[in-house]
């Protein structure tokens, strides 16, 4: 796991015991101290850890002593006291200070780990909420796995820091966004920035799946199952065990497979077809969909428990045409393979000029799928204006004609110009209603009012 985690005790066999019990939690990053006023003194330079482990008699600084320094020193690390004494007065006496959980030796490896993951959770909802306040750019802690997402975008850097955030925890993903926008990209970083990362990520296209496919490929079968099976089949969740089930477009699973999906995610367990013994399993589950779930819900096409299942964290990402200072480091990462793109020669000023004001209703995937078709037809030259397909050419122009055609025409009633903005926050957040309400800043019982005014449902 990727967390790090401090333990203090001036007692080292103790300090050992705990090392172990951390490494067979899974826990690696990991640093045993033994000098309180060391680890005080390291602090206050701006030494910070995920969490502290906290032994209460220490010499020269006790532990409640240094629990203050780290209160002061690094708030966000999160604290758990451990104690030969269990007094009732001494642990509110921590909690008022500042630590989250408090332990008596010895401890039990099953209440350590617990314990420990109740700190890291809450923790994980302290930097989501601090993500929110914050005016300055986020930094991944761990910049790896999300290298393969190229972006600048102020927006798109604090998702995949929030991405980053979920990534340590064990709650599902549901990651939505138009269709193109890379939402199996990052999908794939969450699971390599996960303590899963060892594991299979395994990836399903629900739209692929009918009712008794769904059953045979989720779940597998028995020797016999099935008429001619000669053996049995592994199921995506058996082999998928301990790892990372995406479910790609799960808004297109039909209603009667999404019940079978919830017992999945709700109990742990399955059966193989053929079989009626259960077994358990290990997932984290991360599911994407370019479809409005909320107004499937409200259409009886989407189960609210499912929904509710599935979004433990939410990432909603963004059309390409809300990040175009990406545009420029796209092209370059998808023509690498053909061109130096460390020169100006690779494309034509009126070439770029062109992709830049392209809105992309296909998003990444149709930038990439351009770029290919002109890198075919340029030869090996440099990529001009040419080069690119009509369609987008044509878009461009039209989209020149408009801007003209709004400059030029009378000045709209205040009533149609707060309909349109409105509408257009609408669509861009995905029909979103909640989102939609917190970006125009009104509330949402408003909102609902004045879209069925314009007879949106």
């Amino acid at each position: 796991m990727n967390s790090t985690i401090v333990v203090v005790d001036d007692d080292r066999d103790y300090l050992e015991v705990l090392g172990r019990k951390l490494a067979e939690i899974g826990f690696r990053q990991v640093r045993l101290e033994e000098s309180s006023v060391k680890l005080a003194e390291e602090l206050e330079d701006g030494c910070a850890f995920d969490l502290a482990l906290i032994d209460m008699t220490m010499p020269d600084l006790d532990g409640m002593a240094l629990l203050e320094r780290i209160k002061s020193h690094a708030p966000s690390t999160e604290c758990i006291m451990v104690t030969a004494i269990n007094e009732a007065r001494v642990a509110v006496e921590c909690l008022n200070k500042g630590a989250y959980d408090y332990l008596v030796k010895p401890v039990a490896t099953e209440d350590l780990a617990l314990a420990i993951k109740r700190t890291l959770e809450r923790k994980r909802l302290l930097d989501l909420l601090d993500l929110d306040k914050r005016d300055d750019l986020p930094k991944l802690d761990n910049e790896a796995p999300f290298q393969p997402i190229v972006t600048q975008s102020k927006k798109m850097l604090r998702i995949l820091k929030e991405a980053e955030l979920h990534a340590g925890s064990l709650v599902p993903v549901l990651i939505t966004g138009e269709s193109g926008t890379g939402k199996e990209l990052l999908a794939r970083a969450i699971h390599a920035a996960s303590p899963r990362a060892q594991h299979p990520f395994t990836p399903i296209n629900m739209s692929s799946l009918t009712g008794s496919l769904f059953e045979a490929e989720f779940f597998g079968h028995t020797k016999g199952a099935f008429t001619g099976a000669e053996s049995g089949r592994v199921g995506y969740l058996e082999y998928t065990n301990k790892g990372s089930l995406f479910l790609d477009e799960i808004g297109d699973l039909p209603m009667e497979l999404q019940g079978k999906l919830l017992r999945v995610l709700q109990d742990g367990e399955f059966s193989k077809l053929g079989s009626s013994s259960r077994q358990k399993v290990d997932l984290r589950f991360i599911a994407a969909t370019n479809e409005n779930l909320e107004q499937m819900m409200a259409q009886k096409r989407f189960r609210k428990d499912l929904y509710y299942r599935i979004r433990g964290g939410w990432l909603h990402l963004p059309p390409l045409r809300e990040r175009s200072e990406d545009i420029f480091l796209l092209c370059r990462k998808f023509l690498e393979k053909y061109y130096d793109v460390n020169t100006d020669g690779f494309i034509e000023k009126e070439a770029l000029d062109l992709l830049m004001r392209y809105s992309y209703p296909g998003n990444i995937r149709e930038l990439k799928s351009i770029l290919q078709s002109a890198v075919n037809l340029a030869r090996g030259a440099a990529i001009r204006e040419s080069h690119l397909p009509l369609h987008l050419r044509t878009a461009i122009k039209d989209c020149i004609e408009e801007q003209i055609q709004a400059v030029d025409s009378s000045v709209l009633p205040l009533a149609e110009v707060e309909k349109k903005h409105i509408l257009k926050i609408y669509k861009q957040t995905g029909e979103n209603k909640s989102r939609t309400a917190r970006l125009l800043g009104i509330g949402l019982n408003t909102l609902r009012r004045k879209l069925a005014g314009y007879g949106v449902q």
